[in-house]
């Protein structure tokens, strides 16, 4: 038996105020039928909207052209979160832009005076060993440390002059930068100390930092910048921590190799450079 097309009635759900059986559900046949009060091609874009507890009762639907979006979806019992249209501050290291990346020519800058340190420490190292350059030798170099009054100058001497050479081989890798950068500063705070107590004893102090040994000075201050500031990245430290944000560390570093320098003097010489 086929209704009568002319009939809107054969076309039409039953009454809307008509209660739901308890089994209806999200999908239901009828829902595709125009309402008594049919209001066009839109209502189809209407998201039929039934309670958690799958009683009768209906709630007028989410309209996806004019409403809200009723997404994402929320548990029952659960808060919905909160959008604001204010813009987000996005961290300096997230998606790999901010202060992280921004260095600049920073790690060229540290690449070149690590390289700069590292060939001096290892040109005068290989001057002590092998007497290369106009150096002195092994034997040259420990008569001047039994000279400057140095005890047990003879494990000294190689002790001195091959740890000089692996600190300026570390620096130029930029591999435990901090451990070699303290090693190199306690050498040259040692030289320093012992240059001053020659100072002394010649009595010329007074022009100590204007004689030439404002280059062991100098170079024992850019030793303690590279333990402050860290290899950068071109080097095999550049994936440690105390490359990309040296702090707590260097401290310690820095504190370890002057102290170092000074225990050596007292220990080994114990004379006092000042008076």
């Amino acid at each position: 038996m086929t209704s009568q097309p002319q009939d809107p009635r054969a076309w039409q759900r039953p009454d809307d105020a008509a209660p739901r059986p308890v089994s209806a559900r999200l999908v239901d046949p009828e829902d595709d039928l125009p309402s008594a009060n049919y209001a066009g091609d839109f209502e189809t874009t209407t998201i039929p909207h039934y309670d958690s507890s799958g009683s009768s009762s209906v709630t007028p639907g989410f309209g996806l052209l004019n409403d809200p979006e009723p997404l994402p979806y929320v548990q029952p019992g659960q808060p919905a979160a909160t959008y604001t249209s204010e813009p987000a501050a996005i961290p300096p290291d997230a998606y790999g832009v901010g202060g992280a990346d921004r260095r600049g020519t920073q790690d060229l800058g540290l690449l070149l005076l690590r390289v700069a340190v590292g060939v001096l420490f290892i040109t005068h190292g290989l001057q002590k060993a092998f007497g290369l350059w106009g150096g002195p030798g092994l034997d040259g170099w420990k008569a001047e440390l039994a000279t400057m009054g140095f005890q047990y100058s003879d494990i000294l001497t190689y002790v001195a002059t091959f740890g000089q050479i692996a600190a300026g081989v570390l620096l130029i890798l930029g591999l435990f930068t901090p451990v070699a950068a303290a090693g190199a500063l306690a050498y040259l705070v040692t030289g320093v100390l012992a240059e001053a107590m020659t100072a002394h004893e010649e009595a010329r102090l007074a022009s100590f930092l204007t004689d030439g040994h404002e280059y062991q000075v100098f170079l024992a201050v850019a030793v303690a910048v590279i333990i402050l500031v860290g290899p950068g990245r071109y080097g095999l430290d550049a994936g440690r921590g105390w490359a990309r944000r040296p702090f707590i560390g260097s401290f310690v570093a820095l504190v370890l190799g002057a102290g170092a320098g000074v225990a050596i003097w007292v220990l080994l010489n114990g004379g006092n450079p000042l008076g």
